[in-house]
């Protein structure tokens, strides 16, 4: 009796053993399967959001360029309205305000339709005439080619805000191109103008005798310069933008 009772105790406990062992087994498996699905999800959750934060930062990127391109097509455009205005400004003063008179001093006027020097016998400024000025070696057609190369440009800038509101409203390439010839063929006028004008009275004229018509002449071919990069700027702004 006593061998029977020792091994039926020992296979109740060898069962129970086994039971034990099986039922971890499913705790674990069963475990496992838990931790994998939440993994799972969590990996699928971490996708997504990545996903979302690629596609918001892409949109975002893509907003940013979007206000920088405008923001950029804004300056341009102002720069260009502000410069042409300069012109038109710089240019109505030097030749209808101060008259074409690149030398307006007490003892002596000289400009594009005036040449007026000290009389010392009258006490007072004389004007001289086309024929005096013959004699005095100044060429009439020079003055006559230095004075339309010079009030030319000046007649077309009053319509450069017309000439530039329209091509903007148009959009189109071309005709910021024809405005660029424009004013390339403008400032080589002004430069030719000036050049022909100095080179007939320079005999005349020191260079501290010049005086506000003169100055504002030099400041328009400054500003027409800046205005041409400006415009160039804004034509490869425009091939960049819209290709």
């Amino acid at each position: 009796m006593p061998l029977a009772y020792f091994s039926a105790e020992s296979r109740s406990l060898q069962e129970r053993t086994e039971d034990s062992a099986h039922f971890w087994e499913r705790n674990v498996e069963s475990s496992t399967s838990i931790y994998t699905g939440l993994r799972g999800e969590q990996v699928a959750a971490a996708i997504a959001t990545e996903g979302f934060t690629m596609v918001s930062r892409e949109h975002a990127g893509t907003k940013m360029g979007l206000l920088r391109q405008r923001c950029t097509r804004h300056v341009l455009l102002a720069l260009i309205f502000l410069e042409a205005a300069g012109v038109l400004a710089l240019m109505f003063y030097a030749l209808y305000w101060e008259v074409g008179n690149l030398v307006d001093l007490p003892d002596k006027r000289i400009g594009f339709y005036n040449f007026c020097l000290w009389n010392e016998t009258g006490g007072k400024l004389q004007c001289l005439q086309y024929k005096h000025l013959q004699a005095m070696g100044i060429s009439l057609l020079g003055m006559v080619l230095a004075t339309v190369c010079v009030y030319v440009p000046l007649v077309f800038s009053i319509f450069y805000p017309i000439f530039f509101i329209y091509v903007k409203c148009t959009e189109k390439r071309e005709g910021w191109k024809v405005i660029l010839i424009i004013l390339t063929t403008h400032i080589i006028m002004l430069i030719i103008g000036l050049g022909t004008f100095l080179f007939e009275t320079s005999q005349w004229i020191h260079p501290s005798d010049f005086t506000g018509g003169f100055r504002a002449l030099l400041g328009t071919q400054a500003l027409l310069l800046l205005l041409i990069l400006t415009v160039t700027m804004y034509l490869r702004w425009a091939k960049h933008a819209h290709p």
